[in-house]
C-alpha cells in the first residue's frame, strides 16, 4: 500500500489521498480502487478522450457512434486523487477533423497536458503551427473505426500526413489491427517519424506470443521505431487481469520498456461486442475501473522503475513535457 511520506509523492496530491484512502472514487456513476502503489511525481494518463458540451461542439454528422458527455472537470475529478498529473487528449473520431473540442481541452489544461489531433488535407501549415503552441504532439489515423484494413489505403494517408508534419517533430498514431500493422513494417521504413500504436494494436492475446504478425510488432519496437500503448485492455480480452493479458503486456515491455507508454482511455467510448450503432441514440461508455487499470500497469511492470519508466519518462520525451 502506499506511503504519504514517501518522496516520489508529491504535495499537492496529498489531500485527495487522505480522503481517498478511506473514501471510494467515482466519476461517471463508475468506482474507481485506489493505487496500491506510490503514483511517481509526474505520472501520465496517454490516453483520453474529451466529448463535449455538445451544444458547443457539434458532432460530425458522418460519425460512427454518438458519444454521452464527458468533461474537463470530470476527467480532474479521477486524475487528481489516482494522482495523474499529466494528461493526453486524443481527439475522437465522432468530430471528424474539427478539433475545437479537442484544443479547448488543452486550452483549459495548460502545461499539465499534450494533445494528439486528426487533420485532413486541407490542414494549413499556419494551423498546425497553431496547435503546437497549444500543445499538440501528434496526429491520429483511425483505420479501425473506419472499418479500413487495406494497406495502400493506410500507406497513402501515413504519406501525406507525414508531409504535413515532417518539420513539427510529432509522431503518427495509430488504430489499427496487428495485421495491418505488420503489413505496413516495409511502410514505416520509409518515413523519419515515429508511430505510435493504440490499445496493444489490438492484439487477441488469447492466441499467445507464436501468433502471425506478433514477431514482426516485436522487432518494430525493439528497433524503437514502434511505440505502445499499454491502454484499453478490456477491447482486446474480457478478462484483463488474465494471464494471457500479463503475458503479452510483459513481451511487449520487454521488447523495449523504452517505447511503451500508458493510458486509461478515459471514459471509454467504443461500445460492446456485437453492438449495433445507432447514431440517434447515445452510446454509453464502457464502466471500467481506472484505479485498478493503473494498478495492473505495476503489475504488469514488476518493478518501480520499469513503471516509472512508463508513466513518466517516456511520455515526457514523447510528448514533450
Amino acid at each position: 500500500m502506499c506511503c504519504l511520506d514517501d518522496p516520489l509523492f508529491t504535495p499537492h496530491f496529498k489531500k485527495y489521498w487522505s480522503k481517498q484512502l478511506t473514501q471510494e472514487i467515482k466519476v461517471h456513476g463508475v468506482s474507481h480502487q485506489p493505487p496500491q502503489f506510490v503514483v511517481p511525481k509526474h505520472a501520465c494518463d496517454c490516453h483520453t478522450h474529451i466529448f463535449g458540451p455538445h451544444a458547443r461542439f457539434p458532432l460530425s454528422k458522418d460519425r460512427k457512434y454518438t458519444p454521452p458527455e464527458a468533461s474537463i472537470q470530470e476527467l480532474l475529478s479521477l486524475h487528481d486523487p489516482l494522482g495523474l498529473e499529466r494528461v493526453v487528449i486524443v481527439h475522437p473520431s465522432p468530430y471528424g477533423s474539427d478539433n475545437s473540442c479537442t484544443l479547448d481541452a488543452l486550452k483549459q489544461l495548460g502545461q499539465r497536458a499534450r494533445g494528439v489531433v486528426v487533420i485532413d488535407p486541407m490542414t494549413t501549415a499556419d494551423e498546425i503551427q497553431a496547435m503546437h503552441q497549444l500543445g499538440v504532439r501528434g496526429v491520429r489515423i483511425n483505420l479501425e473505426t473506419q472499418g479500413v484494413a487495406d494497406q495502400q489505403y493506410a500507406s497513402r494517408e501515413i504519406s501525406w500526413v507525414y508531409e504535413k508534419i515532417k518539420d513539427m517533430g510529432w509522431h503518427i498514431q495509430l488504430f489499427t489491427k496487428l495485421k495491418v500493422l505488420s503489413d505496413l513494417e516495409s511502410v514505416f521504413k520509409q518515413f523519419d517519424i515515429e508511430f505510435v500504436v493504440d490499445h496493444f494494436g489490438l492484439i487477441d492475446p488469447a492466441l499467445g506470443l507464436d501468433q502471425p504478425h506478433l514477431h514482426s510488432l516485436i522487432s518494430m519496437i525493439r528497433s524503437g521505431k514502434i511505440w505502445v500503448k499499454l491502454s484499453a485492455p478490456h477491447r482486446i480480452s474480457s478478462d484483463p487481469d488474465s494471464q494471457q493479458v500479463t503475458q503479452l503486456a510483459r513481451a511487449l515491455i520487454e521488447a523495449n520498456p523504452n517505447r511503451m507508454v500508458w493510458g486509461s482511455d478515459w471514459p471509454h467510448p467504443g461500445g460492446k461486442v456485437g453492438q449495433v450503432r445507432n447514431i440517434d441514440q447515445p452510446e454509453l461508455f464502457n464502466p471500467i475501473d481506472d484505479g485498478a487499470a493503473l494498478n495492473r500497469l505495476f503489475k504488469w511492470a514488476e518493478d518501480k522503475a520499469t513503471a516509472e519508466k512508463i508513466l513518466v519518462h517516456n511520455p515526457e520525451r514523447l510528448y514533450d513535457f
